[in-house]
């Protein structure tokens, strides 16, 4: 088009257009598209079996199925067993052995993709529960410019009439208000403040988690309430929470459409661990059993959905082995930050964008809940063995609750290759860790000195 309109314009004329020309290219090609937003959603406690598009009978969860429609569902993505390990791991994209301390507490040391985003040049809100001490000023130390959290510096109701810290002031709610949806209204109104730059939202849900009560969509919701502070609750409400769940995702997701975000709006929503132990619910008549704190597959096998219709293409699902260690590596990448050296993730951007089916081929867990070293569980698998450190070896998909631990003498050679892979794997990660262990004692002694 440009050459035939040269061509029949005379001198004056081009000489008169040619710098509008020159200005309408610059414009197009020296501007990039705006950098994308990112919203994670991370509900607590919730398991695979939890979600109906995972093929869940127990459960119908629309908004997350819709989200899932509408982009990527994945069917082999891995957290830690419980809630701590679980939020360090996310946040840092470091394993347990390395990092992390003792259950209720992030490294003030630590390195979270909230910090590689806002120098990235991102608006960052965290919103939820937080459950890492450090105090109220923790959240901006941990790179997050707002927050709206239960259990920052103390631990209230958190579902009716709640107590939450809302950047750095402790606010009491009465009259009725429900934690989740304060919470996420929060959020609602920074996307809402912040759609005409970049923003990064980490939304560690409150929801499932016990206790279990009714929710404000619970025929005996009562709103009077103050909350059961001790005890689990009942567990028949566990499926409104779930409900509820899927509910505030809903309204979260709903706010990016309504303000014209959803094409530059990465979305990921996944869960910290598995369902809690005396929950049982269906995948088609297959029971499956919670196991949160378990190393079994039902406690580390979470729901993983990412919505991006800018760059992943509506209505997959992948087999790409996924644990948490790989959202912040894939959050920086996504956002333009640069990765710190020495984490433990990866980045699967290229699976999200179809140019790659997985980005690794085994995980890794270690697993203590208070970080006491010699009592840890310590795991490598891939989408069907798992090999533990002391030897244990597990087919997955004919065993998924261990119960048969594999023989070397009676392994089919398909089983001895997924073994040896493992084995090595194990290996080197077993040596990783001696040396880093070997880097902590040495800067306990300079300390002690």
């Amino acid at each position: 088009m440009l050459c035939y309109l040269v061509k029949v314009w005379s001198a004056t004329e081009f000489r008169v257009v040619l710098p509008a020309l020159c200005l309408l290219v610059w414009v197009h090609v020296g501007h990039a598209a705006a950098p994308p937003n990112i919203v994670l959603i991370m509900a607590d406690d919730m398991g695979y079996e939890c979600v109906s598009a995972n093929g869940s009978t127990t459960y119908s969860t629309p908004y997350l199925d819709r989200l899932a429609a509408d982009g990527m569902r994945f069917r082999h993505a891995h957290s830690q067993p419980i809630c701590t390990p679980s939020r360090v791991q996310i946040m840092t994209g470091i394993y347990n052995e390395r990092n992390y301390i003792r259950f209720g507490i992030l490294d003030p040391q630590a390195t979270t993709f909230g910090h590689l985003l806002r120098k990235a040049g991102y608006a960052t809100c965290v919103a939820g529960k937080w459950q890492l001490e450090g105090g109220v000023q923790a959240p901006d130390r941990f790179g997050f410019d707002e927050h709206c959290l239960w259990q920052l510096n103390r631990r209230p109701s958190r579902y009716p009439n709640p107590g939450l810290e809302v950047n750095g002031q402790q606010k009491d709610y009465i009259d009725g208000a429900y934690g989740p949806d304060i919470v996420t209204d929060y959020i609602v109104d920074f996307i809402g403040r912040h759609q005409d730059q970049p923003f990064f939202v980490y939304y560690p849900m409150i929801l499932p988690h016990w206790p279990f009560e009714p929710t404000p969509d619970s025929e005996d919701w009562d709103p009077q309430a103050e909350g059961l502070l001790r005890g689990h609750g009942e567990l028949k409400y566990f499926k409104d929470m779930v409900h509820y769940t899927d509910k505030m995702v809903g309204k979260v997701v709903s706010q990016l459409d309504r303000l014209g975000l959803r094409d530059n709006t990465l979305v990921i929503f996944t869960a910290d661990n598995g369902t809690y132990v005396k929950i049982k619910s269906y995948i088609g008549d297959r029971a499956v059993q919670g196991g949160k704190g378990l190393t079994t597959d039902s406690g580390t096998h979470v729901p993983m959905i990412a919505r991006w219709p800018a760059r992943i293409r509506a209505g997959q699902v992948s087999d790409a082995l996924i644990d948490f260690s790989d959202i912040l590596p894939t959050l920086s990448e996504v956002g333009g930050a640069p990765v710190p050296d020495r984490i433990d993730g990866r980045s699967f951007l290229p699976v999200l964008t179809g140019q790659k089916d997985s980005a690794r081929d085994w995980i890794y867990c270690w697993y203590e809940r208070n970080g006491r070293v010699d009592r840890a569980s310590q795991h490598v698998r891939d989408r069907q063995y798992k090999r533990y450190a002391d030897g244990r070896f597990f087919d997955l998909i004919a065993d998924p609750t261990e119960q048969v631990n594999l023989m070397a003498s009676d392994l089919s050679s398909e089983q001895e290759v997924a073994q040896v892979k493992l084995s090595n794997a194990l290996a080197e990660v077993l040596e990783r860790s001696k040396q880093t262990e070997a880097v902590k004692q040495e800067r306990k002694a300079s300390k002690d000195e």
